[in-house]
Parts: structure tokens; sequence; C-alpha cells
């Protein structure tokens, strides 16, 4: 059974991943295409100048607190449920700030890809919610807390 999901998570896990990144340069290249240009007013009324100081109108991943990308975004724990679980939340997370990018978005060049990559999260995310039911439907029917068997051998 754990290999069935193990199966169905690489094999969909890998083309995810791979889409992420491209959703990454999609979002790069919106933000890359608003700032280029910019005058030194410009930046400064928008509250641009410290990201600029650093970083020019470049895209470095960070979140819009200003908290840099981490590898710790990733709690991989080797748990099948409790890693897909982390997916299904990063899914919708990702789903959530899209729709707050849309509230925020009047211009359609921005809105399309952004409402584009939103959908891919929709579907992303059923695909890690099948995952999960095939992992809880062929676990042992005593095995309230869906603890992983093959690691607990009790």
């Amino acid at each position: 059974m754990w290999g069935q999901v193990f199966f169905f998570v690489c094999h969909c896990d890998s083309p995810i991943g791979t889409e992420e990144l491209a959703h990454l340069e999609m979002v790069s290249t919106i933000v890359y295409q608003l700032t280029r240009g910019l005058t030194t007013e410009q930046i400064k009324k928008a509250g641009f100048d410290t990201y600029f100081v650093d970083h020019t109108t470049g895209v470095y991943p960070q979140a819009a607190s200003g908290e840099a990308f981490s590898a710790n975004t990733f709690a991989v724990t080797g748990d099948v449920l409790a890693d897909l679980h982390e997916d299904l939340s990063a899914e919708q997370k990702a789903r959530l700030t899209y729709d707050n990018i849309l509230r925020y978005a009047d211009d359609p060049d921005v809105r399309d890809p952004i409402k584009f990559l939103r959908a891919r999260e929709i579907v992303h995310y059923q695909r890690f919610g099948e995952g999960l039911r095939i992992a809880t439907d062929n676990l042992n029917s005593k095995n309230f807390y869906a603890f992983n068997p093959s690691f607990d051998k009790k």
C-alpha cells in the first residue's frame, strides 16, 4: 500500500514541482514588467526603496512581509500522511495568495496569468487530495491515529 502511495506522490509531485517553478517564473516576469524603468520618485513613493537598495528591480524570492525565501519552508517529515497534509496546505496558501493579488490588481495583463496560476493550485490540491485518499483508504481500520505502520511496529 505505501508503495502505491509513494508511486502516486512521486509521479504526481515531480511534475507539480516543475510546474511550481514555472509559476515562480511567471510571477517574477510580471513583477519585472511592472518595475522596470521606475524612476527614483516612483520607487520611493511605492515604498520600494529599501528593496531596491538590495536588489534593484531584480526578483528576489520573499514574502510580502519581506521575509526571504528559505528551504525551511519545506516541512518534509518522511511520513506520507503528514507530508500530503503539508502539500494540501501549501496549495491552499498559494491559492489564497493569488486571491489576495486579484483583490489588488486591476491590470488584465496581471490578472489573467494570476487567474491561470490560481486554477493550477486548485488542480494540485485535488491531486494531493487523491493521494491522501489512496493512503487513508489503505490504512488498517484499527489504525485510528493514522500512523505509518511501516515505521511504527508496535
